[in-house]
């Protein structure tokens, strides 16, 4: 693995998405997976039992198994049918079936625990797995709990459906280890359901829908049918096969159970207090049986209880005719406390057109805007335009453009294409049309695509008004750039909505389309750049501009390309307030991931974890492209927390930006892809990313090499694998265009890539005096003096300067350490501990080289011979061949020696 390579958690391929248990399992002897159906038990009890190094002997008793003594034992048996002890136990089990009614029952149940027990012990090294425990008759729990008390070493997993096993009476042990599987997080939903090739919005979706569980993840994803655009909507809201396995979760709980949890379903944010007035004292009893049936989680910090899966949810409410809906929502209205949601709920319960429900929603919007409650006030504003009746179209309009604005805002696009559908279904004005056809392509985002059709659409409806044509092509130049990946198709656009926005002297539109020009200059390297965000930034500052979309967000990313963090910082906090106030979710996630990044810049790992994370969650609850928080995740998990979890990031957000058409977020989550595989010691996937990265700058005509700094990323990939020609011509050429543009802030991490490739070629004190000036000018940027001062320790330890290479790698360790960039610590204190090994006596095992080493490492890990290759970059052959010489340096036999011999890698 090249020196560069950053501290693992995990493995890093696409692979098979396996449910995460904790790290230390694998040294427990016994344990048992629990969980729901569909949880992925089979999945881990498999995969843990691989990890544990030996062979694995699976049992699988049935449901018609549990009531037929025994059975798990005879299983077992034939299992090692060579074992003398097998043939016994065998035999000894006939002989039972044949003698049931015997009266000495005690003596055969004896024989079989002795049995059982020496069969345990007569059978080779291997890990007992039994799955679907729960169906394991009693007579073989019995015995084999007894056999086993005299076998501590055999490790043991079960595998049962449950909620959680008994404390201290297991079968397989009274010191089993409970492990509940957790469920898929949204990138392993991702992965799970990428053969399907689902819209990012779907897979979004389908997580909330499944709660992360695999089973119920994959009936969403294989139906053809949609899946609705709000829980309960429609007779049959889920596909049969989703229905199935929730109503096996429901049919769990009795009756009263099933009634509260339609109540919670029935409300948009249901808390203990409501459900305690509507079920009485029983309601505690309830949501606990809810709870432990794993139905609900009620231990949400303000009060709220939330389904584990919303699909339950929306199976409940599908259940219900229209009246009783109604009346449920009647009794939810007199129940709450809380006059906004009283209020919807009395719209709910009343006929489809009603007047009064339609203004009680309305006013219930307001005060639910004013609160800050976004996701309600897009609910109840396109309600009461729902509610409007036809009649009264002026009035309809009124509220279906504010169920627009409110939804839109949101990121609610089911809602905002629902209202505009009403806006656009009515008589009304150019300004109104061009509004809602507004909203909707902001709303849409990445999801547009009949583009043509709906700027078509838009342009014909503001037809000789300059001032609405203006705000289309500001939204036609963000859709050249994304999607169409033409800059300078874009840049056009930009300059000519600037003209018409001040000749109809609409200040607002000229601000937001300076801004739009200004942001294209920047990636074209042109020299205007500055002069154009000026002008921008002089104009007054309207509330009507998104706060993402404004001068000042824009000149904070500058001061990012500029490497200026604390400046970007400063800029942006105020922006984040705005954004939040107004509600504007799409301009809080872009916010707060400029926030990431500069926190990241600053060393500040904490904070841009918190940052990366919310909008990452912000993301996930709406309609919005998951791929701009993939790209922040993905970088800021990478360097401060899991590089397999930001793996995982990266290649959701490639994925998403290729269904998406999105060429500017296709090039950041490749390059943020590739930069995560050289890191980690993959190299040549890290070329694939890389190079790809360069063939769409190119396509775009990116210049700034500012902006996206895949060149240094890519150089050192190309002196990894030994293509230094390659690897000096684009140094150079970056070289050159940095210089021209005035770029100068890229040129240290240009020279540090410089560096690695002058040690590649022999040429050790250039390379090191290179990084020493590279590591000076790098001290406002900690994590990349961190990566250099690394860099430099490689280097000197190359060139045989083992106290140098100590002296940068301490230095190292201690940068990375105060900023909490825990994967890079990780690397860094490896490098360290390689450097200050004292050599081994006579007597001691012979050392062994890096590469044996990092072998012996993974593999008493529980990695295969297979997942070990992947990550060294080798064949298997090759690492049979060094395990071997590892085994016979060390004097070993098997790799469970080897996990009690050599201190495992931390993947």
């Amino acid at each position: 693995m090249p020196d560069s390579a950053m501290g693992t958690n995990a493995s890093y391929e696409a692979g098979p998405v396996l449910p995460v248990v904790p790290e230390d399992v694998p040294g427990t002897r016994r344990v048992v997976l629990f969980g729901p159906p569909g949880s992925g038990k089979t999945t881990a009890a498999e995969s843990l039992g691989r990890r544990l190094g030996l062979p694995v002997l699976r049992l699988a008793p049935g449901p018609q198994d549990t009531g037929i003594p025994y059975t798990g034992l005879l299983e077992l048996a034939l299992a090692l049918p060579a074992l003398p002890a097998a043939r016994e136990l065998t035999a000894a089990l006939d002989e039972t079936a044949g003698r049931s009614g015997s009266p000495d029952h005690a003596g055969r149940a004896l024989r079989l625990r002795r049995l059982t027990a020496a069969l345990l012990q007569e059978a080779p090294p291997m890990t007992l797995v039994v799955d679907n425990a729960q169906w394991l008759d009693a007579g073989s729990a019995a015995v084999l709990g007894w056999a086993l008390r005299l076998t501590p070493d055999l490790p043991v997993i079960a595998a049962e459906r449950t909620r959680r096993p008994q404390a201290g009476c297991h079968w397989c042990g009274e010191d089993a280890r409970a492990v509940r599987i957790p469920p898929l997080t949204a990138p392993q939903v991702a992965t799970l359901l990428s053969p399907y090739g689902l819209a990012a919005r779907e897979l979004t979706r389908i997580h909330a829908r499944s709660g992360g569980n695999p089973a119920l993840a994959l009936a969403l994803a294989d139906s053809a049918r949609p899946l609705p655009d709000r829980d309960g909507e429609g007779t049959s809201a889920l596909p049969p096969t989703a229905r199935r396995l929730v109503g096996e979760w429901l049919d769990e709980v009795p009756a009263q159970v099933q009634e509260l949890l339609t109540f919670a379903a029935l409300d948009d944010r249901p808390d203990l207090e409501l459900l305690g007035r509507l079920a009485g004292p029983a309601a505690e009893a309830l949501l606990a049986e809810a709870e432990a049936a794993g139905l609900l989680d009620a231990g949400q910090s303000d009060g709220t209880v939330r389904f584990t899966a919303s699909a339950i949810g929306t199976e409940l409410v599908a259940r219900l005719p229209g009246h009783a809906r109604r009346r449920l929502h009647a009794r939810l209205a007199e129940a709450s406390r809380d006059s906004v949601r009283r209020d919807r709920h009395t719209a709910l319960a009343a006929d489809a057109a009603d007047p009064r429900s339609a203004l009680h929603a309305a006013r219930a919007a307001v005060r639910a805007r004013q609160r800050g409650d976004h996701a309600l006030a897009a609910e109840l504003s396109l309600l009461a335009a729902q509610r409007t009746p036809n009649d009264d179209g002026d009035l309809l309009t009124e509220r279906a453009l504010t169920a627009v604005r409110d939804a839109a805002h949101y990121g609610d696009l089911p809602r905002t294409r629902a209202a505009a559908r009403l806006v656009l279904g009515h008589d009304t004005t150019p300004d109104q049309r061009v509004d809602a056809l507004v909203a909707l392509i902001d709303a849409s985002g990445r999801h547009l695509h009949s583009a043509d059709e709906l700027f078509a659409a838009a342009l014909r409806a503001a037809a000789g008004r300059p001032d609405l044509t203006a705000r289309l092509l500001i939204r036609q130049s963000i859709w050249a750039n994304v999607n169409e990946g033409d800059p300078h198709r874009a840049c056009d656009l930009a300059g000519r909505a600037t003209t018409l926005a001040e000749t109809a002297g609409d200040m607002t539109t000229t601000a937001m389309a300076l801004t739009m020009r200004a942001r294209l200059q920047r990636v074209l390297g042109h020299p205007d750049t500055e002069t154009t965000l000026s002008r921008a930034l002089s104009l007054p500052r309207a509330a009507a501009i998104p706060a993402n979309g404004t001068p000042q967000h824009l000149a904070a990313r500058h001061a990012l390309f500029d490497d200026h963090p604390e400046e970007a910082r400063t800029a942006l906090l105020p922006l984040l307030v705005e954004a939040e106030r107004t509600g504007d979710t799409e301009a809080t996630v872009d916010i707060r991931r400029s926030l990431a990044e500069a926190e990241l810049r600053a060393g500040r790992c904490a904070r841009a974890l918190d940052h990366a994370h919310r909008a990452q969650a912000l993301t996930d609850m709406t309609s919005l492209s998951p791929a701009p928080a993939c790209y922040t995740s993905a970088l800021v998990e990478g360097a401060a927390h899991r590089t397999d979890v930001a793996l995982l990031h990266a290649r959701r957000g490639v994925d998403t930006a290729r269904q998406e058409d999105n060429k500017v977020f296709l090039s950041r989550n490749l390059f943020a892809l590739g930069h995560l595989l050289l890191a980690t010691g993959r190299p040549k996937e890290a070329l694939e990313a890389l190079e790809e990265v360069r063939d769409l700058e190119g396509l775009q005509q990116v210049r700034d090499p500012s902006v996206l700094r895949w060149h240094p990323e890519l150089a050192e990939t190309l002196v990894a694998l030994g293509r230094l020609d390659q690897a000096q011509s684009l140094l150079d050429e970056t070289r050159r265009t940095a210089i021209d543009l005035g770029r100068h802030m890229v040129l240290p991490p240009l020279e540090r890539a410089q560096a690695l490739l002058d040690a590649a070629r022999g040429d050790y004190d250039t390379a090191a005096r290179r990084l020493t000036d590279a590591a000076g000018h790098l001290r406002h940027l900690p994590l990349e003096r961190g990566r250099t001062l690394l860099a430099l320790s490689h280097t000197e330890r190359r060139g045989r300067r083992r106290a140098s290479a100590r002296t940068a790698a301490h230095s190292a360790v201690d940068l990375f350490t105060a900023h909490q960039a825990h994967p890079w610590a990780e690397t860094a204190a490896h490098t360290l501990s390689r450097l200050e090994a004292a050599p081994t006596d006579d007597n001691a095992h012979p050392r062994l080289t890096f590469a044996e080493q990092r072998c012996a490492e993974l593999a008493a890990a529980g990695a295969s011979n297979r997942d070990i290759a992947t990550a060294l970059t080798v064949s298997v052959k090759t690492v049979e061949a060094t395990l071997t010489r590892v085994y016979r340096k060390l004097g070993l036999h098997s790799r469970f020696q080897l996990a009690h011999t050599v201190t495992p890698a931390r993947e």
